[in-house]
This record gives structure tokens, sequence and C-alpha cells, in this order.
């Protein structure tokens, strides 16, 4: 598809994409880069989100700043930034198929068993939040989002839905960081791509304030079930995706 032709549907999706990924609290990428995959190749898609992301974690740190829990950014992001590395370093030699389709499955038996069963939590430990921390950061190099397995660590905390964001968006921050590098010398980033950056970044930005006030209607019950229901809707997606390219 020529993502030039569809540019104004393609900024419509990406704004959509930053709003329930700023309402989940888990970042945009998990639906920016199904949504961006039907326009750009794989690897483009890995490349501009790593970017793009960059630019909405610091504008959700601008918004979300009234705190975080340095506990959890240590226990969880120092694994996630380490593995994030390993993922994108990888990332050209595995067969990406066989691990969006075990991503999306991952995404809709973890989201309806919570759902389901809602007395069912992750314990808040620092083994569970490294293992969270571990798993995501690898999938986030590999496949371009991890965030939602983050999310689901992230939701055994109980925090506050502004402390959640913005741990989440710090986390975050560093996985995008390590991982443009990579992705820069793996050769995803390029030159004919760099003009939607900034409009990325205004996408990012208006993403973000209009999910910060959907936020401000929502109680914490409803947060934490809105997460796993858009974890749910990011599985279905991404295998409907997948089912559609083999087709």
């Amino acid at each position: 598809m020529n993502y030039i032709e569809y540019l104004p549907v393609f900024i419509l999706l990406a704004l959509l994409a930053e709003i329930l990924g700023t309402v989940g609290g888990f970042g945009s990428s998990l639906f920016f880069v199904p949504i961006a995959s039907y326009f750009l190749d794989f690897h483009s898609v890995l490349g501009i989100t790593a970017l793009f992301h960059v630019s909405s974690n610091i504008t959700k740190i601008a918004f979300f700043r009234q705190g975080f829990d340095k506990k959890v950014i240590l226990s969880l992001g120092i694994p996630a930034v380490l593995f994030v590395i390993v993922g994108a370093f990888i990332s050209k030699y595995l067969a990406t198929d066989v691990l969006e389709i075990a991503l999306a499955v991952f995404l809709i038996v973890t989201s309806l068993t919570f759902l389901i069963f809602k007395n069912l939590e992750v314990k808040p430990t620092v083994a569970n939040s490294v293992g969270g921390g571990i798993l995501s950061g690898l999938i986030a190099g590999i496949l371009g989002t991890g965030g939602a397995i983050r999310g689901i660590v992230l939701t055994a905390f109980n925090m506050k839905t502004e402390v959640f964001i913005a741990t989440s968006a710090i986390i975050d921050l560093g996985i995008d960081a390590s991982r443009s590098a990579v992705y820069t010398l793996n050769g995803y980033v390029h030159a004919h791509d760099l003009y939607l950056i900034p409009i990325l970044l205004v996408v990012s930005i208006l993403g973000t304030y209009i999910g910060k006030k959907v936020l401000e209607r929502v109680s914490q019950e409803q947060f934490k079930t809105t997460v796993l229901v858009l974890i749910l809707l990011t599985g279905i997606i991404t295998l409907g995706k997948v089912i559609f390219d083999f087709t």
C-alpha cells in the first residue's frame, strides 16, 4: 500500500493509537505497529515506531509528571532496556510471522484470563517485575512493541493512574532510545520516512492530551479493565493482520 496516498488515514489512525495507548498506560506502539504495518514494510515500521515512541513518551512524562515508582523503574526498566537491545540486534534473523502469531495468542489468552478471573492477579514481586522487564524488552526489540506485557505486570502494583502512566513512559523511553540506536545500525531508519517524525510528534502531543482528558473521567477499576480490554483488542488485531498477510 502507498502510505503517501493514504497519509491522512495513516495520521488519523496514529492519533487513535496514541489516545488508546495513553488510556491503556502502555504506550502507542502496541497499536501503532499493527496499524503502520499496513502502510510500511516491517523493518521501516520498527524504525519509525521507535522514533515516534521517543517523542510520545517524553510527552507522557510531561503530562503525567505528578509521580512515578522508582523501585519498579529499576526492577522492570533495567532488564527491559538490556533485553530490548538484544531483541533489536536479533530482529534481522528471526521469522517475524511466527513471533507475531505467538505474541497475538499470548495477548489474547492473558487478557481473557484476567478479564474472566477478575480476582486473579500477578503478584507485585521483584522476580515478576524483572521477568516482565526481560520479556517485554525482548519482544519490543524484535516486534516493535512490548507494552502490553509491561502493562500486565504494572497492573499488579495497583498504582494510581498517573503514576502508572508516568512509570511506564519512563521505562519505555529507555527502551525506545536504546532500540532506536540499534535499528539505525540495522538500517531500519530510512531517510524517505523521516518527514513523518514532526507529523507524529504533533500526533503524540495531541493524542496524549486527549487521552489524559479521557482518563480524568475513568475510575481506577475502569482503568484496569480498560488496559486488559485494549490488550485483548490488540491481540485480535495482530492475529487478524497475520492471517490477512497469509491470504
